[in-house]
């Protein structure tokens, strides 16, 4: 199974979409997306130093550009790649690239979107001198009691062997005064403390623009930092974009969730190298691809053939009519009683839960609908993003369980 993940701020390096442009599609994409953000791609990702691009308002956008359009090169017809990707995943902002990649927003949305967000961000890092500090090493609950005890928060879990602090600079300084014994700390090129109650002010500034955005369900499995759980309704997907900016990353968790899934390759699109390192920790006997190159395309295309190939086409990709109720996680299903052929629905009901021994996820169908089959038996094992539950849709007139006609 064939698992395509974008990395997060940070992963940026002067320079890296340099040999990218001499391919001129890939120019003349990045100048239309440019326009969309009205940014200079171009000169951030080739000719800028490394502290302008650090700049968050530039280096997000800069980041789901790259992703969107390398990923163009190496599946240049999107509709025929959802049957061959198991999985989808993007750490921190990464995760708007993903959400995007497998339909979720459009590519404009995905930009106009991480435009918001990045100047959202750096405006909230303006109000006080923030950071973020990655922790390798040491015991991992000593880390953590040594992180809170300087009032720090831990913005990423990304798996053993490395977290990420965040906070004001003093405490930061703190920190590294008094760091967890055989740990090892490394200063983020990040201009803020993402993912902490420093990034509220942009949660809501995010949340206003949500209200006015478009959606669709995603064609593929895709993972959500928040805890990775598979997220198959286009606005749940939204909604958690934007609460992720002030909420921890759980990578680990969403690597957990690979494991589940039984992720055989994984691909980083670029500015890779950050995900395949922590994948390398972490998905053991998992193959992993860094594509940093468009050198290296024929060699990603024969890759993601290779852990595709036993991926059956997905039931995701290939349904537009029905709405379907899928398993957020991996575990046993239990099935709400009553929720019987023909019954209707209504908006967020609960159709069961999903238990395992890391958790009990509640399962709901956010649109309502007519209950046409039942994909899978009360108590059966079920994966992340499988199938569970098939919805003929329903439309709020003035009864709210008329069916749409």
């Amino acid at each position: 199974m064939l698992a395509i993940v974008a990395p997060g701020q940070g992963a940026q390096t002067p320079g890296f979409l340099t040999p990218w442009l001499s391919e001129s599609r890939f120019s003349e994409r990045l100048n239309w997306l440019s326009a969309v953000a009205g940014l200079d791609l171009t000169h951030y990702g080739t000719a800028a130093d490394a502290d302008t691009i650090r700049d968050t308002a530039i280096a997000q956008p800069l980041l789901v550009a790259s992703g969107l359009l390398v990923a163009l090169e190496l599946f240049p017809h999107p509709a025929d790649a959802f049957p061959s990707i198991g999985v989808a995943a993007g750490h921190s902002v990464g995760e708007i690239t993903a959400a995007a990649g497998v339909g979720v927003l459009s590519a404009e949305q995905a930009m106009v979107f991480v435009r918001e967000r990045g100047r959202a961000m750096a405006a909230a890092s303006a109000a006080r001198p923030t950071s973020m500090t990655a922790v390798i090493g040491g015991n991992a609950a000593e880390v953590v009691a040594c992180v809170e005890a300087a009032g720090l928060t831990v913005a990423n879990n990304n798996g053993s062997g490395q977290i990420v602090a965040a906070g004001t600079t003093e405490q930061l300084a703190a920190l590294a005064a008094n760091p967890p014994a055989r740990a090892r700390l490394i200063e983020l090129s990040v201009a803020g403390a993402f993912h902490t109650v420093h990034m509220r002010p942009a949660v809501q500034e995010l949340a206003n623009l949500a209200h006015a955005i478009s959606t669709h369900d995603p064609r593929a499995r895709l993972l959500s930092n928040a805890d990775g759980q598979v997220v198959h309704d286009g606005q749940e997907v939204l909604q958690r974009l934007v609460s992720q900016v002030a909420s921890p990353v759980r990578w680990d968790l969403c690597m957990a969730a690979m494991a589940d899934l039984g992720v055989t390759g994984l691909l980083e699109l670029p500015p890779a190298g950050t995900l395949t390192g922590i994948a390398k920790r972490n998905l053991k006997g998992v193959e992993l691809f860094a594509l940093n190159d468009p050198d290296q395309i024929p060699e990603a295309m024969d890759f993601v053939r290779q852990h595709s190939a036993q991926e059956a086409s997905s039931p995701i990709s290939g349904n537009p009519t029905w709405r379907l109720v899928v398993s957020p996680g991996k575990g046993q299903f239990i099935r709400t009683e009553d929720v019987e052929t023909n019954s209707v629905l209504p908006l967020h009901s609960t159709v069961g839960v999903v238990k395992n021994l890391r958790d009990e996820i509640s399962v709901s169908a956010p649109h309502g609908g007519i209950v046409v089959e039942w994909l899978v038996e009360n108590g059966d094992p079920v994966a992340p993003g499988q199938p569970l539950l098939r919805l003929y849709p329903t439309v709020e007139i003035a009864d709210a369980t008329e069916v749409s006609r």
